[in-house]
């Protein structure tokens, strides 16, 4: 059953991020003082919508820095049939879709869409399948994802906005290639239990 869920979340990535200096050296006989700005005068970011389905990343699309329910509304009906475009039908016509039940997911307008089109294929605040608020955890997002996805945006240092989205494009293709996601999803499973199990409690994984 979790490979039929169309699992999503929403990041944002900005100037800053969390750049590793580790992975900047400057080479030289004579001590070169070089410095790395870690402040800035302008600053920017992108607010990055995700999901992942099977062993499918779906996106990036880049949604409004301010999201709102009427917005993420018209990314559900406009914007996200355009991105399962490549998915199997089989998935399209029977997957759920997932949502962690911010305030624009939670909107009216959102979850009277999701009745309407998704029928009781959707999982999320409000939904016919509830999902347990404070959660990251169980979401393949957020344990797998966005982590992965950060460490490589953020290998050097990024130098404009256009330069962090199309690091941020291009990091999710060369993903795509991995092996890694399908058995991320299959772990889902494993953590759901972990949470049954401790009734909702504090858990920690052990792999």
């Amino acid at each position: 059953f979790s490979s039929m869920i169309l699992w999503t979340d929403e990041a944002t990535f900005t100037r800053r991020g969390i750049f590793n200096s580790h992975n900047s050296h400057v080479w030289a006989h004579n001590n070169p003082h070089t410095t790395r700005q870690r402040n800035f005068q302008h600053e920017f970011r992108c607010n990055v919508w995700m999901g992942m389905l099977h062993d499918r990343l779906i996106g990036p699309f880049f949604l409004p820095d301010r999201l709102n329910g009427e917005s993420f509304r018209r990314f559900l009906s406009n914007d996200l049939p355009i991105l399962m475009e490549n998915v199997p039908l089989q998935f399209r016509q029977n997957s759920w879709i997932q949502l962690d039940g911010c305030p624009s997911h939670y909107a009216r307008q959102v979850r009277n869409w999701l009745d309407e089109h998704c029928a009781h294929r959707w999982i999320g605040r409000g939904g016919p399948v509830f999902w347990p608020p404070r959660s990251p955890d169980l979401t393949p997002l957020d344990f797998y994802l966005w982590g992965t996805l950060k460490n490589k945006v953020y290998s050097t240092e990024v130098i404009s906005l256009e330069d962090l989205k199309q690091r941020i494009t291009n990091s999710v293709t060369e993903m795509q290639h991995f092996q890694e996601c399908r058995t991320v999803t299959n772990f889902v499973l494993r953590r759901c239990l972990a949470c049954i199990d401790v009734q909702g409690q504090h858990f920690e994984m052990r792999h």
